[in-house]
């Protein structure tokens, strides 16, 4: 079983923008790192699986001045990527990067594949000059690269550590939430330090969210006015209101491309967004403790996690909604004294709430679904610190926590695994280049 500091490190890390184009970048940037002439790089080859390519499509990319996708983020690893950075890959962008990628996209020099029978997170990138090619491999987690070649020559491969179709290694993690919650216990202050760094992390991004540049956003222009007032908030602002507003600001301007980094969860930002930010918010209006409200996040990492492994690093549901909504769940009923039945009550209500919300790719609406499931989030924590719950299994409520989220988990994977087919015939003929024009 892992420690609470080796899943931490390992599950809760910074990243730049979406993961999925990160990913790209990472792979394209790290095979370019092998190439003795980078600056005579003539093409970009990305094949990527189809919830990369999904997730990837149409979403902003940090710095990149409104462009977006995929092959933006391939052309941007080859130009400036520095892979040292990791999923922090693109933060050297300048907009004379950004031009000239949106030329290699335009010329096809930097192009995407789908492989549509693979899925999770895989990303082979290769890259050639006129004299040399290198090629890199993602697999399994947004920025684990387990194979590096240049020039047919295997340079870096690290074992393989065996893991399910989830995409999360067999490490130990506990299968039974009641020892996933006791490892919230080994708490020690560089944990609560590191905490806080995705607390301050992810306030940054949710003030550029609520109050743009450039003006005009869904949170701007809905609650601004409201929330800029410090002095109004306890007294005119819903918690909940609180909640919803500023975890949706985040998404909103990390969907938007805003170059600044959130603290990811499960190898998503988004899922940080909503597995810290709907605890911040409660804990400070309710005068919780630096420690307490550490610790609860600590909790609801660990939950998000606990569902995440049976949905997968990628699904056709949202696992910023479904798992980290459940995550925010248990986190806040944590902070405010539940117990380990209320935990899982909450937990339950919120997945029995949204357990179906579907993933169609990462993009400004995202936002949306994250307000949605950290409000509803705090709304479950009030309903089972009351004392409701559901009585008996019901539709995907089982017996046990790990029944309901088991539940949740083959729907997800069972039953609509044509989802993501659908959803990306969809965006394909929204992108495809109308041939009338040429």
């Amino acid at each position: 079983m892992p420690t609470l500091k080796e899943f931490l490190r390992s599950e809760v890390k910074p990243a730049l923008g979406c993961t999925e184009p990160g990913a790209v970048a990472l792979a394209v940037a790290r095979a370019c790192a092998e190439l003795p002439d980078r600056e005579n790089v003539a093409a970009v080859r990305v094949t990527v699986s189809a919830n990369i390519y999904k997730n990837g499509m149409a979403v902003g990319i940090p710095g990149a001045g409104g462009a977006r996708g995929n092959a933006i983020a391939a052309a941007l690893g080859a130009i400036c990527g520095d892979s040292s950075r990791g999923l922090e890959v693109l933060a050297g962008t300048a907009p004379e990067d950004v031009a000239k990628a949106e030329a290699w996209v335009k010329e096809k020099r930097a192009t995407i594949y789908c492989d549509q029978d693979r899925g999770g997170v895989y990303v082979l990138a290769s890259v050639f000059t006129p004299e040399h090619k290198a090629m890199c491999l993602i697999e399994g987690s947004h920025s684990n690269i387990v194979k590096v070649t240049a020039d047919g020559e295997t340079v870096f491969e690290k074992e393989r550590v065996s893991g399910s179709s989830s995409g999360f290694a067999d490490d130990g993690f506990p299968t039974k939430f009641a020892d996933v919650l006791k490892m919230a216990d080994e708490m020690d202050a560089e944990d609560e330090d590191f905490i806080w760094e995705g607390v301050e992390m992810n306030d940054r991004i949710a003030a550029a969210g609520i109050k743009p540049a450039g003006g005009g956003s869904l949170q701007s222009s809905n609650f601004a006015l409201v929330l800029r007032d410090d002095e109004k908030v306890g007294d005119f602002v819903p918690v909940s209101l609180e909640i919803r507003t500023t975890a949706s600001a985040a998404a909103e301007a990390r969907m938007s491309g805003v170059q600044l980094p959130v603290m990811s969860s499960a190898g998503s930002g988004n899922h940080g967004i909503t597995a810290i930010i709907p605890i911040a918010v409660l804990g400070r209006r309710t005068g919780k403790s630096r420690t307490e409200i550490a610790k609860a996040i600590a909790v609801s990492h660990l939950a998000t996690s606990f569902v995440k492994r049976n949905l997968g690093r990628l699904s056709p549901v949202c696992g910023c909604s479904v798992a980290a909504g459940a995550g925010a769940a248990a986190g806040m009923t944590y902070l405010m004294g539940g117990n380990y039945d209320q935990i899982c009550a909450a937990m339950s209500l919120l997945l029995s709430d949204i357990a179906g919300m579907l993933c169609d790719g990462a993009k400004e609406s995202c936002a949306l679904k994250v307000g949605s499931a950290s409000s509803e989030a705090y709304c479950a924590m009030e309903w089972a610190m009351s004392g409701q719950h559901l009585a008996v299994p019901q539709g995907v409520f089982g017996a046990s926590i790990e029944e309901t989220v088991a539940n949740v988990g083959r729907v997800s994977r069972e039953g609509m695994k044509t989802v993501d087919r659908v959803m990306i015939d969809i965006l394909d003929e929204r992108h495809r280049p109308n041939e009338e024009n040429f």
